[in-house]
C-alpha cells in the first residue's frame, strides 16, 4: 500500500489541530499509522483512495473528519491562455492526455517533495506502473504556449531530467535508470510519445521522463501539469494533483485540448451526483439514522447532501475515483459515523463451519502442483477481449460481460484462466528464466460457474512431451482415467497440441503455446502450457 510522510509542522499548518489529535483519530478514516518520528509520522493508505497519497489529501480529509472544514470542497477553474494539440500519430501509442495550469504556489523542498511522493504513488496506484497512467510537472516559466502531444522518430535528442547532455529517447531506454525500468512499456512502437512547446523544447518523454529544462525548483511559481496515457483514468489522476496543489494556495487554470478541430477544457472538477436511500444505509449498517445524522456523516467525508423526505442527493467531489456505488457512500457514512462506535454482537446463531469441497479439491490440486515445481498465481476474474481472445488466436465467442465497465481493461468475465497466466509471464519477462506458474478457480461460461486448473511453463527448451507428462501427473495423483487426442486450438501449435478426454468428453487442452500468442503478449521464450476443466 502506499506510503505517505506526513511532517507534524506542515500537517498542522494545513489541518489546523494538535498532531497527537490527528494521529489519534487518522486510523478511523482507513489508514495504518507505520511509524511515528520525532518530525514526521509514515503512514499507509488502501490503494482505493488516491486522493489520500498526499499530505494535501490528507489534511482535506482530515479537516470534514475532525469537524473543521466539513461539506463538499469547491475549487474554481479559471480559463488560461494555455493550448495542446494531440497529433494523430499519437494515438495507436499513448491516446489519453489531460492538462492543466495552477499558478501562485510557494513552494519548498517539502511540498516538492509530497508532490513527486504524489506522483509516484498515483502511479503505482492508479497507473499500474506507468502502464494506464503517467504524470509530468513542468516550471511554466521556462516553456512557451501552445504545446503540442505527438510521436517522433526515437533518434530524437534532449536532455532528459538529471542528465546534463542531449541523448536520444532510444538510448534514455538503456542508460536512464526510467528509462531502463519502463523501457518494456514502450516494446514495439516504432514512435515515441513526445511532448514540446511552440519553439520547439521538449517537456516530457512519456510515460518515461521528463526534459531537465522543466524541473520543478522552490523559485516555480506557475505548474503546467500534463496526464498521459492508455486510459481515461487520466482524468482522475488530473484532477487528484490539481486539487491537491490547491490545497497549498494554487490557482487551478483550465487547458484548451485540441484534437481532430474538436476543443474541450481540463480539468473538469464538476462534482457527480449520486441518490442514496435512508433506510438502504440504516438496514446495511445496522443503524437507525435520520437523514439529518447521514447528512452530517457525509458531510464529515468531505462530501455534498442534500435531504428529501427519505433520500438523499449525495455530491461526490471529482476528485473520489473510488466512490462506484451507493454502497460506497454508505461506507463513507459508516467512517464518518466512527467505527469505533459500533457495538459488537454475537451471532444468534452458532454454527461449526467446515471447508467446501470445491476448496477442498482446490487444496490438493495446489499441493500437487507446487510438489511438480510450480508457483501460485491469483489473477483478475475481471478481464477484456482484447486479451481473452485475440492475443490468443481464439475466436471470440458469447460471454458474461460487465454492464458497465470502469475500465476497457476489465469488460467480461473470463471463460479460460490461461490468458491470465499469459499476462502474468508477460508482467514478469524481464524476470529470469525458467518460470512456472499455476492457478485454480473460476471461469464462467454459458453463464454458469465451472472451476479449472492452468499452468504454464516458460524455459528455452520448453517442449510438448514435458507439458504432458505434467498433466498427465496431475490427472493419475487424482485418480482420473483419460486418453489424449488431437486439439484444434489455435492458441496452441498445430501438430504439438492435445485434448484430455475422460467419459468420451474433452475436458482440457495442453501443448505449446503458438508462437503468435507468444508474441502478441510481448514474450520471445518457448511456453507449454496446459488447462483441465475439475468441475
Amino acid at each position: 500500500m502506499p506510503m505517505v510522510t506526513l511532517r507534524y509542522e506542515d500537517l498542522k499548518k494545513l489541518i489546523g489541530a494538535d498532531k497527537d489529535v490527528i494521529l489519534d483519530r487518522m486510523p478511523m478514516i482507513g489508514a495504518d499509522v507505520e511509524r511515528i518520528g520525532a518530525e514526521h509520522a509514515d503512514v499507509e493508505f488502501f490503494p482505493d483512495r488516491p486522493d489520500l497519497f498526499s499530505i494535501e489529501g490528507v489534511a482535506r480529509a482530515m479537516r470534514g473528519f475532525l469537524e473543521i472544514e466539513t461539506g463538499l470542497p469547491r475549487y474554481d477553474v479559471l480559463e488560461s491562455n494555455v493550448s495542446i494539440t494531440i497529433k494523430k500519430s499519437v494515438r495507436p501509442i499513448r491516446p489519453h492526455l489531460a492538462c492543466a495550469v495552477v499558478r501562485g504556489l510557494s513552494l519548498c523542498s517539502d511540498s516538492i517533495e509530497s508532490l513527486m511522493s504524489l506522483q509516484e504513488n498515483l502511479h503505482w496506484g492508479v497507473g499500474r506502473d506507468r502502464k494506464k497512467v503517467s504524470i509530468g510537472v513542468h516550471d511554466l516559466s521556462r516553456i512557451n504556449p501552445p504545446f503540442t502531444y505527438l510521436a517522433t522518430d526515437p533518434s530524437f535528442e534532449f536532455i532528459p531530467l538529471d542528465f546534463d547532455r542531449p541523448v536520444s529517447m532510444r538510448k534514455m531506454l538503456e542508460i536512464h535508470p526510467k528509462g531502463i525500468k519502463f523501457a518494456h512499456l514502450l516494446e514495439g512502437s516504432k514512435r515515441y510519445p513526445l511532448i514540446v512547446d511552440s519553439a520547439g523544447n521538449v517537456l516530457s518523454f512519456p510515460p518515461i521522463i521528463n526534459c531537465e529544462l522543466t524541473r520543478v525548483t522552490d523559485a516555480t511559481r506557475d505548474l503546467f501539469i500534463e496526464v498521459t496515457g492508455t486510459d481515461i483514468s487520466v482524468a482522475v489522476a488530473l484532477n487528484i494533483v490539481a486539487t491537491a496543489l490547491a490545497e497549498r494556495g494554487g490557482k487551478i487554470e483550465s487547458v484548451e485540448m485540441v484534437s481532430d478541430g474538436a476543443v474541450r477544457r481540463m480539468p473538469n472538477l464538476s462534482p457527480t451526483t449520486r441518490a442514496l436511500q435512508v433506510d438502504e444505509v440504516n438496514s446495511l449498517l445496522g443503524l437507525d439514522l435520520s437523514a439529518e445524522e447521514i447528512a452530517r456523516n457525509l458531510e464529515k467525508m468531505r462530501l455534498g447532501a442534500t435531504i428529501h423526505a427519505d433520500k438523499l442527493t449525495v455530491e461526490v467531489p471529482a476528485y473520489r475515483a473510488d466512490i462506484l456505488h451507493a454502497w460506497d457512500l454508505i461506507e463513507d457514512v459508516a467512517i464518518g459515523y466512527g467505527y469505533d462506535r459500533f457495538k459488537p454482537e454475537f451471532p444468534e446463531t452458532a454454527t461449526i463451519g467446515r471447508t467446501h469441497p470445491i476448496e477442498d479439491k482446490f487444496a490438493l490440486l495446489r499441493e500437487l502442483m507446487i510438489g511438480l515445481g510450480f508457483s501460485e498465481v491469483m489473477t483478475f476474474t475481471l478481464t477484456n477481449e482484447k486479451v481473452h481472445f485475440d492475443n490468443m488466436k481464439r475466436r471470440r465467442v458469447k460471454v458474461t460481460r460487465v454492464k458497465h465497465p470502469i475500465s476497457m481493461d476489465h469488460t467480461m468475465v473470463r471463460s479460460s484462466i490461461l490468458p491470465n497466466l499469459m499476462e502474468i509471464l508477460s508482467l514478469n519477462r524481464h524476470r529470469e528464466l525458467p518460470q512456472r506458474i499455476f492457478e485454480v478457480g473460476d471461469v464462467i461460461l454459458d453463464g454458469k460457474n465451472e472451476q479449472r486448473l492452468a499452468g504454464v511453463f516458460i524455459h528455452s527448451t520448453a517442449s510438448f512431451a514435458e507439458i504432458k507428462s505434467i498433466a498427465e501427473s496431475v490427472l493419475r495423483d487424482l485418480g482420473t482415467e483419460f486418453t489424449i487426442e488431437e486439439a484444434d486450438d489455435p492458441a496452441f501449435l498445430e501438430g504439438r497440441r492435445a485434448s484430455i478426454i475422460v467419459d468420451g468428453r474433452s475436458i482440457g487442452v495442453l501443448g505449446e503455446i503458438h508462437p503468435d500468442v507468444i508474441l502478441s503478449f510481448g514474450l520471445d521464450h518457448p511456453i507449454v502450457a496446459f488447462e483441465l476443466d475439475i468441475s
